[in-house]
């Protein structure tokens, strides 16, 4: 663990609430109960408390028209949930009660309820990562999402037009769901199997290789966003794998030596691309510029990697 004395750490935590609470979880030594009472005010003051009070009385984020509503309300709970909102405190209750009595995907969907899903796996992994933070928990959902995983071990949102190949864009957003899920209502077979499958079709292809050649898939996917969105990115990537307590080995010592090398003189990270359609920007940081949420998400993924930072 990392002390508040280090120059980086120590302009994290000069920060919203919602960066400082997880810096002091991740990167110090603070007590079990600093970092809660710290959590407590991501609800109440800053962003989190900006974003809860933009809620509609109807349950949606948005106005529908510059934006589609399933858009906003997706990815104004996605911010919430990286913000580390608690979903237990009465402010996240009231939310999610509302997006739970009023929002649904619409008819083309036959009017699912919002926790419910729609068809493609890529938004379907986020809303169970959604529901398994917020309580909401949907079985049908986990059962649609192992029984639709492709050959190769991963997910593509193009499968119900033919495509038999895996999308890594659409595999993370699976791989981030079933994760939550089950640290949320407990493991199973058959959603660990999924996972384990996925997991080894990204550390073959040593997180953005192609299998057959060795070629990398897509340069893009060496420049950092925040807030993510469906993109794929080593960093989400080594995140994840963090996040499921997979032993860094040397299928992941390539994307964890990138990340490394893109650390700044000052030990901070940039944020390198803002990918089409972010919402609430003034949050997520200028690109090009220093970035609290690139350098949290990298600082304890090098802690996990256990490459030394200094």
């Amino acid at each position: 663990m990392m002390l508040t004395h280090d120059p980086s750490i120590a302009w994290l935590l000069d920060s919203d609430p919602s960066i400082r609470w997880q810096v002091m979880r991740d990167l110090t030594d603070a007590s079990s109960e600093i970092v809660a009472a710290e959590r407590s005010r991501v609800a109440l003051e800053g962003w989190g408390a900006q974003l809860l009070h933009q809620q509609r009385s109807d349950g949606q984020w948005g106005d529908g028209i510059s934006t589609p509503f399933w858009w906003s309300n997706m990815y104004t709970l996605v911010f919430l949930r990286d913000l580390g909102l608690d979903p237990e405190s009465a402010p996240a209750r009231r939310a999610i009660e509302l997006v739970r009595s009023h929002i649904t995907w619409g008819p083309e969907f036959g009017d699912s309820p919002f926790f419910e899903g729609e068809v493609e796996p890529c938004i379907n992994g986020r809303i169970v990562a959604l529901g398994a933070y917020f309580g909401v928990r949907s079985d049908r959902l986990i059962d649609r999402l192992v029984s639709e995983q492709l050959v190769d071990g991963g997910w593509n949102c193009e499968a119900e037009r033919g495509s038999v190949r895996s999308s890594f864009h659409t595999t993370i957003c699976v791989l981030e769901g079933l994760l939550a899920f089950e640290q949320a209502f407990g493991a199973a077979s058959s959603i660990t199997g999924a996972r384990m499958r996925a997991q080894e079709y990204l550390l073959e292809r040593r997180l953005l290789r192609r299998l057959s050649t060795g070629s990398m898939i897509e340069p893009a996917w060496t420049q950092f966003a925040f807030p993510t969105l469906w993109h794929y990115d080593v960093l989400r990537a080594l995140d994840y794998l963090r996040a499921a307590g997979v032993e860094p080995d040397a299928r992941t010592e390539e994307a964890v030596t990138m990340l490394l090398a893109r650390r700044q003189p000052d030990g901070r990270w940039l944020l390198d691309v803002r990918h089409r359609n972010t919402l609430h920007e003034d949050k997520a940081g200028a690109v090009g510029e220093p970035n609290r949420w690139m350098t949290l998400r990298a600082m304890r993924v090098l802690e996990w990697s256990g490459i030394e930072r200094h």
